[in-house]
């Protein structure tokens, strides 16, 4: 039960470390007139290519949608670019208006509505890294990164993400369905485990009447743990010097930590798809003693390039990117978040935690309710179609009618009070 609540707590941790980022890019884009140019810039060659070649993709690239080489459906039409803004609007609200990451849900959406799995990973991904650059806030916090600690960092970044691109890629040219169990496995593993703990996290402020804030409280300091003594006084060399300007002397730790740390990091990120960087905050606090300071500018610093090598040495040069659902999702979280994020003024936060718990545990049924599909047509276990077909049904039915409840309930919210935040906007 330890191990589960510390576990849940980890994960916890991570999300909202990587929903801080998600919000600060968010409104770095927004707020710059010439970042929103060039999202309008990029938008117009998909919009204006769906057009003109909407009529025409089942007989110019015949070859290229479908079977095994399958990076369908890596072209436009209306339906589908209008499904992906959906999509990143949804991860887009439950990122700004619970502070917590709503990015674990694109995944999910995405196979759910027919996108496989390797190109649900690799266009998350992409969508990660695009959403990085163009928003990218490192030049405010360069005071707060360590550049040893990253660089090292992110030699085992760069190792992991190449090992979980092989290891997607090589299930894929083995069979697409074992790719797609392997990928919904580790997220019903995830969702699982991350849902349980934000439901009784939820159900405990409730019990307490902790009205509470939607995101749960700051972030843990640099406060060592037991883990982080024991490691930081493990002396093998190279050793890395870290947070001079915080504490006296410093702290220093081995660079064979930092990189096996990287190597998991960008091993998930490759893997799952979102970018690792929920993973990054904790690892660097529990287990490393870096101060939070310190780790948020890494953190940063290094999601762009895990999430940038990932995504293009692993799977755009494969193929496995659809660009189209990228540059919508993208477009629907920047929305997402903007309006998340107003909501909070006006909604208590217990309410919120309680949508968040719910969102992921709705996930979670999605992909284990998935499970038993793949498994049965890779002949694992034995299933009748009407079967799988049913219990499919029911996990998307269930995520999508969670999500686009929530999706309903937080931008009715920002209608109805709309005066409101505006009477709030005009006070600060």
């Amino acid at each position: 039960m330890k191990f589960f609540k510390e576990w849940g707590r980890f994960m916890m941790m991570g999300a909202r470390a990587h929903a801080d980022w998600e919000i600060a890019v968010s409104n770095t884009i927004v707020k710059d007139r010439k970042r929103i140019m060039i999202l309008g810039l990029l938008l117009v060659p998909i919009i204006l290519g769906g057009i003109a070649f909407a009529d025409q993709i089942g007989t110019v690239m015949p070859e290229v949608l479908g079977g095994k080489k399958a990076y369908s459906p890596a072209f436009f039409t209306t339906g589908i670019f209008i499904a992906s803004i959906l999509i990143g609007l949804g991860a887009g609200l439950i990122t700004g208006c619970i502070g917590a990451g709503g990015g674990f849900i694109i995944a999910p959406a995405l196979m759910s509505a027919g996108i496989k799995g390797i190109l649900a990973v690799g266009t998350d991904l992409f969508h990660i890294f695009a959403k990085a650059i163009m928003g990218s806030v490192i030049h405010r916090k360069l005071g707060n990164v360590s550049v040893p600690l990253a660089v090292i960092f992110l030699i085992g970044a760069v190792i992991g993400a190449t090992c979980g691109g092989i290891i997607n890629r090589v299930l894929y040219e083995i069979n697409p369905v074992l790719s797609d169990a392997f990928i919904t496995t580790i997220y019903s593993l995830m969702l699982g485990m991350l849902g349980c703990y934000a439901m009784l996290d939820y159900l405990k402020a409730r019990k307490r009447g902790d009205a509470g804030s939607a995101h749960g409280g700051k972030h843990e300091g640099a406060d060592l743990g037991s883990l982080p003594r024991k490691l930081q006084a493990v002396k093998i060399p190279p050793m890395i010097n870290f947070d001079q300007g915080l504490v006296p002397g410093g702290r220093s730790i081995s660079a064979v930590f930092l990189i096996l740390s990287g190597a998991l990091v960008g091993f998930a990120a490759a893997i799952m798809g979102v970018g690792g960087g929920f993973l990054t905050f904790p690892i660097f606090v529990y287990m490393l003693g870096v101060s939070s300071m310190t780790t948020v500018g890494t953190d940063i610093f290094q999601i762009v390039f895990t999430a940038g090598y990932a995504a293009i040495t692993q799977y755009a040069i494969y193929g496995f990117i659809f660009y189209t659902l990228a540059m919508g999702m993208l477009l629907g979280s920047l929305i997402g978040i903007q309006i998340g994020a107003l909501v909070t003024k006006v909604v208590s936060g217990i309410t919120i935690r309680g949508f968040y718990a719910m969102a992921v545990l709705a996930g979670f049924v999605n992909r284990i309710f998935a499970l038993p599909g793949k498994l049965a047509a890779m002949e694992v276990i034995t299933l009748s179609r009407e079967t799988t077909g049913i219990l499919d049904k029911i996990g998307v039915w269930a995520f999508f009618i969670v999500i686009g409840g929530f999706g309903v309930w937080v931008i009715g919210t920002f209608l109805t009070n709309i005066k409101i935040l505006k009477g709030e906007r005009a006070v600060s």
